[in-house]
């Protein structure tokens, strides 16, 4: 038997979120810094720059996470390569290469506790049975999951949606049933849940963290038209059509609008039109 200590009882301590064996502690202030350090802890906890850690308690069950995030476990617990043959070791190599994800994800099996390493990115918790037909995400955003949670690969439905979406040709997908832990630029506060019922959302760059596998995505033209897409000052959008979920990060950086009274974005952070769209995808 194992029982921990100033943990879940640290009034420095906050579970910020939950989901099936995993739970999210957020420090709310960095107690262990130098003292030439500690002005920048200050501010940077003022701004919600906390770390932030994973706990899983396993209770027979198994997770799989990122390789090299694990921090330290406690009971009685093993851990697994997670490849289960030479040609399932190939298929992780092919998916990870194509999705900035780690090709072996080891995965912990038994009864204690397991911690991952603390970071500043903000985390979320996620259902995967919640995202009809899958969940796809993001480059690099899988940090962890329940091992009853499939993956696989998906692929844009046409070139010109990897060349001008800033998406990438392929995602990785989580299906089937069980919780899941993503890393996300930007807390769950400033994200936006669009529930598309058999319509249509348009987005200007790729802020959208996660959607559901239903919807087709394609770029197109944020006018009927060349000229009027040009004129526009939007060139080419992101598009999806059908019926799902879309959770986007609206407040992310390199999405605030230039003006003469604001903060002002060069041409690399936004389509800026046409002619911009077409720079930055051939700089992709």
């Amino acid at each position: 038997m194992i029982q921990i200590n100033n943990l879940f009882n640290n009034p420095n301590v906050r579970i910020v979120e939950k989901a099936g064996p995993f739970a999210i502690l957020e420090h709310q202030n960095d107690l262990s810094n130098e003292p030439w350090f500690a002005q920048q802890a200050y501010f940077m906890q003022k701004m919600n720059l906390k770390k932030r850690q994973v706990i899983c308690y396993l209770n027979g069950g198994a997770v799989k996470i990122q390789a090299g995030a694990m921090q330290w476990t406690a009971g009685n617990i093993e851990i697994t390569s997670g490849v289960k043959s030479a040609t399932n070791f190939l298929g992780n190599l092919v998916k990870g290469a194509l999705t900035g994800e780690s090709a072996v994800k080891p995965v912990y099996r038994g009864n204690g506790y397991l911690m991952l390493e603390p970071t500043y990115r903000y985390l979320l918790c996620e259902k995967a049975e919640n995202w009809a037909g899958g969940m796809v995400i993001d480059d690099g955003l899988f940090l962890a999951a329940e091992e009853s949670v499939g993956e696989r690969i998906v692929s844009r439905s046409n070139v010109s949606s990897a060349i001008l979406g800033g998406e990438g040709l392929f995602n990785l997908c989580l299906t089937g049933a069980g919780s899941v832990v993503l890393e996300s630029p930007v807390p769950r506060d400033e994200l936006i849940e669009l529930d598309v019922q058999n319509d249509v959302v348009k987005i200007d760059g790729n802020m959208a963290i996660a959607w559901s596998a239903g919807l087709e995505f394609s770029v197109e033209k944020a006018g009927k038209t060349w000229i009027g897409s040009g004129l526009s000052g939007e060139g080419f959008v992101n598009v999806y059509r059908g019926t799902g979920k879309i959770l986007m990060a609206a407040t992310m950086t390199n999405t605030v609008h230039p003006d003469s009274h604001g903060a002002k974005q060069t041409a690399a952070d936004s389509s800026h039109g046409m002619l911009g769209s077409i720079k930055n995808s051939l700089e992709l």
